[in-house]
């Protein structure tokens, strides 16, 4: 292993439960989802199975999405059975199908954390990415979750058609108390592929509102966090120099130091597809991360230790020293790595550079 190789420490699991969903995002990166289940699906025992690798694995928190993960009939029971294994067990869903019952199922099933996603901060926002009447069944379905005792976060992915409202969205996570707001750029992946070239932020976009997140996070109350943003953390490692500075004359004499870490990195903190998590999907296909259709192995086939600890395509994601192009050559690459899914993206190359930075390495 290369010296600037991370260690393969598994932090976080996500399971695409199953392919079924009541929804039809034009932004899901999914293309073929499904009006119920799929024959496909692990089974409750092949699920159990999983779990119980997990529980082996230093019991990473796993993560149940979907489609709409309540479209498994057996969701509670696997909740259930990861949580008295004494994994951290938490949910991905839209809300719709939230009710107040199955709200508290969820709590009593181990659930201690779930994220909805919102689109908009307006309603007509939000249902012209996720179908009429949504946001309104979605808010429902957030507040039962947290009148349940779950902690509550709302995803956002952020588009040409609501970065606007991002201001706006921030203040109604704070108004519902929500635990955290995410923000996800779009990546190509999936339906996301069919609006990108209309959707897409540029990169001097991305850059104006990174630096919008690192100042929003800094006043609080609530986290603020950028997803599959990774050259975030260039960004709020420089503004926070930056801020620091008494005056321009000593800004413009330590753009050396700024162009560079603070020090030494020994943990990823931007992409971590590969290092710190992976994503399953419904037939038990490991991928680094959910938006990343680059397959390491299948679960029925392979133990999943053997898969994230010897899979050449994690071993390659793992080792900063390979990554080519601008994020090649950055001081930032080992904090950030650049976006892998967007890479591939852009290049059919998971080791290409960020396609949407802006920053250019010395």
């Amino acid at each position: 292993m290369s010296v600037q190789s991370f260690p393969a420490n598994l932090k976080r699991v996500y399971w695409e439960t199953t392919a079924g969903c009541n929804l039809r995002c034009i932004h899901c990166r999914r293309t073929d989802v499904l009006a119920k289940g799929s024959p496909d699906e692990l089974t409750t025992q092949q699920a159990r199975n999983l779990i119980d690798e997990l529980a082996l694995m230093g019991k990473p928190v796993l993560i149940l999405s979907g489609g709409e993960p309540l479209f498994r009939s057996d969701i509670f029971e696997v909740a259930s059975y990861a949580w008295k294994t004494g994994l951290p067990v938490a949910l991905s869903t839209n809300g719709t199908l939230v009710n107040w019952s199955i709200a508290q199922h969820l709590k009593e099933s181990g659930i201690y954390y779930a994220s909805v996603s919102f689109d908009g901060a307006l309603p007509v926002t939000h249902d012209i990415f996720r179908g009429k009447g949504n946001f309104e069944r979605s808010l429902r379905g957030f507040l039962n979750m947290k009148e349940a005792g779950i902690k509550v976060q709302i995803n956002f992915t952020v588009t040409k058609k609501n970065v606007q409202e991002l201001p706006e969205m921030l203040r109604l996570a704070k108004d519902f108390g929500a635990a955290a707001l995410y923000l996800f750029l779009l990546v190509p992946v999936g339906c996301g592929i069919q609006i990108a070239d209309s959707q897409m932020l540029s990169s001097s976009e991305v850059e104006k509102w990174l630096k919008w997140v690192y100042e929003m996070d800094k006043q609080g109350p609530i986290p603020l966090k950028a997803i599959c943003a990774p050259h975030y953390f260039r960004i709020a490692d420089c503004e926070s120099r930056i801020a620091n500075l008494q005056n321009k004359e000593s800004y413009f004499g330590l753009q050396s130091e700024i162009r560079n870490p603070k020090s030494e990195i020994s943990e990823r903190r931007g992409c971590l597809a590969g290092i710190h998590m992976c994503f399953i999907s419904h037939k038990g296909d490991v991928f680094p991360c959910g938006y990343l259709p680059i397959s390491a192995g299948n679960i029925l086939r392979t133990k999943l230790q053997d898969i994230w600890s010897n899979s050449p395509v994690f071993q390659n994601l793992r080792d900063s020293e390979l990554l080519e192009g601008r994020c090649g050559i950055c001081s930032f690459k080992r904090v950030c790595g650049g976006c892998r899914a967007r890479a591939y993206y852009a290049y059919q190359n998971i080791l290409a550079e960020e396609p949407f930075c802006t920053y250019q390495p010395v």
